[in-house]
């Protein structure tokens, strides 16, 4: 049997996967873009243009897309230094660290989040820590905040940034770095010239996951910031949900779906120029 029939047979071991999610989510998605578009007179516009004229709608991307970017700031920032502790680290200090980190994705969503709801209250172990540090004068309440809400996202999704710029950072030979300092580059220079260049592709790739996630979670921002907060994806469960404006929801989702594709797309352009340029 030729290498290139061996290839075309295994190609099938694929039609199940596909088959799944053509049933299971390509179907569901067309008849809820259909929905978008579908007037009493047949094709329209008309859903999109009312919902791009209300000033509400343009605050609630605007949440949105701000939620999105502190999370995943947090989250790059937590986890870069972590994925680069974890790659260099050997032995059973790794393991530790491996499993710190993949561990919390057994834990379901709405566990994390009720009990972020438990930390962040006024008598939670971070207003508590706040005052005791002297940030703070007096316990303050951060549930049901921004503030509490981009803390409690970035805890669920670290996960999803560290493993990417791990997965990079493990491939990278640690004496490039060494060759670096026998010619006399700083630490500093050595980040800014080898390291950081050598992990964008890890790092445009966790940026895509987690704000991909972040801007459309759901569970997360109905239990820690509530009702009086608006995103894409709470306004898309509401009207649903509650209002039983399908309209409205499926609008609402469409515009979320290319937000989500915008960033995927875009993401994967650059890592293909950056790999081009490598």
């Amino acid at each position: 049997m030729s290498a290139a029939a061996a290839r075309d047979r295994t190609g099938w071991l694929a039609v199940p996967a596909v088959a799944y999610l053509g049933l299971a989510y390509a179907i569901p998605l067309a008849f809820l873009l259909a929905r978008s578009v579908t007037g009493p007179d047949g094709f329209t516009l008309a859903l999109f243009a009312k919902f791009f004229a209300d000033p509400f709608s343009w605050r609630v991307i605007g949440n949105t897309l701000r939620i999105g970017l502190l999370t995943t700031l947090l989250c790059l920032a937590i986890g870069y230094p972590v994925a680069l502790a974890m790659a260099r680290s050997k032995g059973i200090v790794q393991v530790i660290l491996l499993t710190a980190i993949i561990l919390p994705l057994s834990i379901g969503v709405v566990v994390k989040a009720f009990a972020w709801q438990i930390v962040l209250r006024r008598d939670g172990v971070v207003s508590q820590a706040l005052v005791a540090s002297g940030i703070w004068s007096e316990p303050q309440r951060l549930l049901f905040t921004e503030g509490g809400l981009v803390v409690g996202a970035a805890n669920v999704f670290l996960p999803f940034m560290i493993l990417p710029i791990y997965s990079v950072v493990k491939l990278i030979d640690p004496r490039l770095t060494e060759a670096g300092a026998t010619l006399g580059a700083s630490p500093f220079y050595r980040f800014r010239k080898i390291l950081l260049p050598l992990t964008l592709p890890g790092i445009i790739s966790g940026v895509a996951f987690v704000f991909s996630m972040s801007v459309s979670m759901f569970v997360i921002p109905s239990l820690l910031i509530g009702d009086r907060f608006q995103m894409l994806a709470t306004l898309t469960g509401r009207a649903f949900l509650l209002m039983r404006d399908e309209a409205l929801g499926s609008t609402t989702a469409v515009v979320l779906l290319i937000l989500a594709l915008s960033i995927v797309v875009g993401s994967t352009w650059i890592a293909k120029r950056l790999g081009k340029s490598a």
